[in-house]
């Protein structure tokens, strides 16, 4: 069973109705999150750790 563009465009528009215009991008913000530390849990973010790494390092203040 395959969703098609109908009824994803349908799905969207439910969610749009549940939650709002204004509040759907900290949804999806959130979900997002939610998905990252699902991955982490079981284990299969090895390709992120390096990009992870990188983000930090550059975000750091330099110790002077």
């Amino acid at each position: 069973m395959r969703l098609g563009p109908i009824e994803l465009v349908l799905i969207l528009v439910i969610v749009l109705l549940l939650f709002g215009a204004s509040r759907l991008p900290g949804v999806a913000q959130g979900m997002g999150k939610a998905l990252r530390s699902f991955k982490e849990a079981i284990g299969g973010s090895d390709e992120e750790k390096p990009k992870r790494q990188a983000r930090k390092s550059s975000t750091e203040k330099p110790k002077s």
